[in-house]
């Protein structure tokens, strides 16, 4: 069972080099990394030609990061997918060797884990804990969500339901988990592990424009598929976020 990780750069020339390193210590001897970056103009792909573990990589411009998502599964050839983008990293040499145990088993689909946000210049501060707990579908009309980068899942599900909506900005990766989850009603298994820590600062968070844009794309995924929340589900999303900060 091969597991292709998609990696999508724009000039991450001061952050990639640890996502690659993380990936090329992978004890799971089938792995198909792909690398999509949007033409960068820095040395990234510099950085990324050092590590012969790269089995793909595409450089053009592109029309956001979830277009260079969509590219990478478009041509990744894994029974297995997971998205690590290049300011994030796995937290051992374990976590696609767990994974793929988990996929052994037919009936599994999809897959999360947990998430630590860590500071941009010092991997080991620990800023938040995003501990998702065992999976209730309900939970999503209660504002949860998984983390994204621990979101694996077979590559069926994207040629049966579709890749990433790029009318969305921020909220590609929401809105393609409900579509996935509720709509179409794939039941994912849990690792209760932090395999993934990301560097803070992602882009529906980074100011209060930002989260307002976030909060009327989260809508917008809801009535894409065919979905009503309740009436509080969009504001208990980001309120949700508190509890990290509590628990490290």
């Amino acid at each position: 069972m091969t597991v292709s990780i998609i990696t999508a750069a724009f000039n991450s020339a001061s952050t990639i080099r640890d996502t690659l390193q993380c990936i090329a210590e992978q004890d799971y001897p089938h792995i198909e990394h792909i690398v999509i970056d949007g033409k960068s103009t820095d040395n990234t792909l510099s950085v990324v030609k050092a590590f012969p573990h790269v089995a793909k990589i595409i450089s053009e411009p592109d029309n956001g990061i979830y277009h260079a998502m969509n590219k990478g599964i478009s041509i990744a050839t894994g029974d297995i997918i997971g998205i690590l983008n290049s300011d994030d990293i796995y937290t051992h040499p374990h976590v696609i060797t767990n994974i793929a145990k988990i996929f052994e088993d037919s009936a599994v689909m999809a897959l999360y884990a947990d998430l630590q946000y860590v500071a941009a210049n010092d991997l080991n501060k620990i800023l938040r804990s995003w501990n998702s707990g065992p999976f209730k579908r309900k939970n999503f009309y209660y504002g949860w969500m998984p983390p994204h980068p621990a979101f694996f899942v077979r590559k069926e599900l994207y040629t049966n339901y579709g890749l990433f909506n790029t009318n969305l900005k921020s909220a590609a990766d929401y809105e393609l988990m409900l579509r996935f989850l509720v709509k179409h009603r794939v039941t994912p298994a849990y690792l209760p592990e932090v395999i993934v820590k990301m560097r803070n600062g992602g882009i529906s968070n980074a100011n209060f424009k930002n989260r307002w844009r976030a909060n009327r794309e989260d809508k917008q995924a809801w009535k894409f598929n065919g979905l009503e929340p309740y009436f509080f589900t969009l504001y208990l999303k980001p309120l949700r976020k508190i509890s990290q900060f509590l628990i490290r």
